[in-house]
This record gives structure tokens, sequence and C-alpha cells, in this order.
């Protein structure tokens, strides 16, 4: 390995490659901090000549790679493999242009997504996927998981908000995917690039598209004295042909702590609560402000809450996006689940979860993206209490399997990375699983990116024992090591 840290620093300066023991426990684990394992590199780059370097050597090395940037994923996508190198794009944080009339921004992957909005501000425009962890996590990230976050219901996740990429492949090809213009030619490779999860290719600059800011928003808060009410409201808005900016929910449990945490204003009695943004001209919000209110109320809703002014709807906002941390001060420790159903099953889903809370006597709190049925369920647990992590675990592994069952996905913004690969092979069949496996080869034939990811094999999910696969066997023999 001594050779290898030579050849790494011919390229990079001495204080960009990292070797040494207790640096490393830096890079150990990404936000999903269950799992932990030591890299043997990390290499910290200033440009994509740098990067291209880095790749080559790890490709004639046979070195497996892990991009990593701001390191705030929640499914272990960014967890290191032992013998291997941990790519991060840190110092590639720099917004490159910023186009105003063509409403477009074009940007390193290191750059914080906050960081983009901030800079567009300017010119009345604004980056709309907005992550609860934006003030943190990284363009280039985002791209990896296609995040999305509170006003992805009607501006939508990263896929709907970017323009072009360029990737450097394992090998460090650069390849320029998408375009400025409105489409382009070939297969959507854009839409294969967002969400991959690093397993294809090295994201090292983003084009993304920016929106005008809204002319007037309108925040309503309503409470419900059950959850299933509650439910029922998202429904019935989505129904009646409006698309609100944002809607969310939490539980009781999720009001209490934000209450205790940032003093948002929330009435911590109720069972349930929902936040709505309406935005765009003052007549079109006034009348839909309205309009959802009475939908609300029909709905069960205890009490509508409308927003005074921009301050106080500010500060309902900040409460959801505070939501993560104020359940961290109630509990020892917490697993963060991601999965998405259908809206007209967020009601039974809940009860399932609630069940299964019971079951392994484990809380759960509640707290998602009811607009587009984005579910964030919270487990509670202590890691010093034997077992109980593991009880966690089974519990959200259940979980997602009752989203699946009523017909919605493992994930809707976290990625699968390590968390949910047992569950890829409840949702998917193994046709489905080896045309991945094919994908994955096409791009990265030596299974050197981010490998252990995302897609499990036909051999682990047969011995998960969610399918029936011949023998365990894969498509390609090479990518047994995933």
């Amino acid at each position: 390995m001594s050779s290898v840290i030579e050849r790494l620093c011919a390229v990079l300066p001495d204080e960009a490659v990292i070797s040494g023991a207790e640096s490393l426990q830096v890079y150990e684990c990404d936000a999903l901090s269950a799992y932990r394992t030591l890299p043997r590199f990390v290499v910290l780059p200033a440009d994509i000549d740098q990067v291209q370097a880095v790749l080559r050597i790890c490709y004639e090395e046979n070195i497996p790679v892990v991009a990593r940037g701001a390191g705030t994923g929640l499914s272990g996508g960014a967890l290191p493999v032992a013998d291997g190198l941990v790519l991060s794009l840190a110092k590639l944080n720099r917004i490159l242009a910023i186009d105003p009339e063509r409403r477009l921004a074009r940007v390193q992957p290191g750059v914080r997504n906050l960081s983009v909005s901030e800079a567009a501000a300017p010119y009345g425009l604004f980056y709309a996927p907005d992550p609860s962890s934006q003030i943190a996590c990284t363009i280039g990230g985002n791209v990896a998981e296609n995040s999305g976050g509170v006003h992805c219901l009607k501006y939508g996740l990263t896929v709907h908000n970017i323009a072009a990429l360029k990737i450097l492949t394992m090998e460090g090809e650069l390849l320029e995917i998408g375009s400025e213009a409105l489409d382009a030619p070939g297969f959507d490779l854009l839409a294969l690039m967002t969400g991959s999860e690093g397993m294809l290719g090295v994201v090292v600059e983003v084009t993304l598209k920016l929106l005008p800011k809204p002319v007037q928003q309108q925040i309503l808060l309503a409470a419900f004295d059950s959850v299933e009410a509650a439910g029922h409201g998202v429904a019935a808005i989505i129904a009646c042909g409006i698309i609100p900016a944002g809607l969310e929910m939490m539980d009781n449990a999720c009001i209490r702590a934000v209450e205790d945490y940032v003093h948002a204003g929330y009435p911590v009695d109720a069972a349930a609560i929902l936040l709505c943004e309406l935005d765009g001209v003052p007549e079109e919000v006034k009348s839909s402000g309205k309009e959802v209110a009475d939908i609300l109320v029909k709905s069960g809703a205890t009490e509508v809450r409308m927003a005074r002014d921009e301050a106080e709807g500010e500060k309902f906002w900040v409460g959801r996006k505070a939501a993560f941390p104020a359940v961290g001060r109630i509990a020892a420790d917490y697993y963060c689940m991601d999965g998405t159903i259908p809206r007209k099953h967020i009601a039974g889903v809940l009860q399932t979860i609630a069940d299964l809370s019971r079951e392994y006597g484990l809380g759960v709190v509640n707290v998602f993206h009811a607009g587009d049925g984005n579910l964030h369920p919270l487990i509670l647990y202590d890691v010093a209490v034997p077992g109980e992590l593991e009880q966690a675990e089974e519990l959200g592994g259940r979980i997602l399997e009752a989203c699946v069952a009523a017909g919605g996905t493992i994930t809707g913004e976290h990625g699968v990375g390590i968390e949910k690969i047992n569950q890829m092979c409840v949702q998917f069949n193994a046709q489905e699983l080896t045309l991945f496996h094919g994908i994955k080869h096409a791009f990265d034939p030596p299974g050197l990116l981010n490998p252990g990811k995302a897609v499990p094999t036909l051999k682990r999910c047969a011995e998960f024992g969610a399918m029936h696969v011949h023998a365990g066997q894969l498509p390609f023999p090479d990518l047994e090591r995933f």
C-alpha cells in the first residue's frame, strides 16, 4: 500500500492524502452512524483533474472507491470499504456561474444546497429541492440520492431540477450528460445517474435549474385529534386539484419534541398536525387558502391557523426542519426510516407502524412529506442496551415491507445504501435485479465504485428468503463481490 500512497501523493498535495487511523475515523460513517468501517485512505482533491488522476490510480490498482460529500446521508451510502479509498469532494465547493436569464446555476458537487438559493436570491430566483439538511448537505450528494425536501410536492425532486451533469467514470473518463437546452438526444442518462448512489460514476459538476421566487406565500397549520383524519385531509387537498408547495405531517410525539426544542407554536395536544404552504400570485393564494382551510375543517381539523405574517410562517417551517434534531433530544438513539406510499394509504400504514411499535416495544415518532406519501418514521432505541439496535433494524425492515405491500417503495429520497439492501429483495424480482447488475456492469465493469451498496446479489436475496433464486447465480460472475 505504500506504493499506492506514493502514487496518490504524486498527484495530490501531501495534506490531501489521509492514511492515519485517528484521522480516518472522521470518515468511518455517514449520518447513519449505526454502521462504521475504517477506510484505508481518504483523499481530498481540489479540482476535476485531481479527481480524474485519483480514479485512474484506483482503477489500475484495483482499489474500491466511495465518493463522499458532507456525510449527511441517512442510508449508509457513504460507508467506506475496509480496503478502499474515500474520495471526498468537499474541496470542489465553488458556484461556477449563475445565469439569471436562462435560470441556470453551474456548480461543483461540494456546494451546499442552501448556498445555491442564497446566490440566486439577488436575481429573484431560488433552487427548489430543500432537504432538511440543506444547511449542510451538498449538491453532489443530492444528485446521488435524488434528494427532495418539503417543497418537492410541487417543484419536484433533484432529478426534476437539474439540466446537465459532468461525470467521471471509474477509468477516469469525463462524460457530459444532459443539456442546458430543453431536451437532449439519446437515452435519458441524466435520470439514470440521478439517484444512482455513486455506483455508476463520480459527479464533478452539476447544472441546476432555478425558479422565480413566488410572489406570495401562505402557510397554514391544521391540528387533528387523530392521525387518520390528518391523512384523509392530505388526500382531500390533492383530490380537489390543489397542489401545495409543501404539505407536511407530524404526529403527537414529534409535535411535543419539536415544541420543546424550538417553540414553534405547535398545539401540543393535537394527535397530528399538517403544515400546508401555498404559493403563487396573491389572488390565487388567497382563494386556495380559503378552499384548503374549508377542506381541512371538513376532514376533521379541530383548528386551522393561517400564519399571520412571514415571520410566523417561517417559524412553522423551522419547527418542521428541526424535527430530526428535536427527536434526538428525547432518545439515546434513533433510527430514521424512509419509505413512500400512495397517499390514500397514509392512515392505514401509520396504524401498521403503531402496531409494529407495540410489538417490538420501541417508540416510533412520525414526521413526513405527506403530500407525496414519503414517510420518515424515527425508531427510538438505545445502542447501549444489548439487542436494541438489531430490534430497531428489524422493525425498520418491517415498516419498509409494509410500504411495499401498500403499493409503495422502500425509499423516497434517502437512498438504499447498505441500510435497505435486504428490502430491495422484497421490492424487486430476480429479473429486475439482474437488469440493475447489467447497468452497473456496463458503467463499472470491475465493480469498484461504491461496492456492496444499493443492489443486492441474487444470492443474498435467496439467503434473505424474499425470492427464489436458482442456485443463487448472478448474471456476471465478477459481480459476486456486490
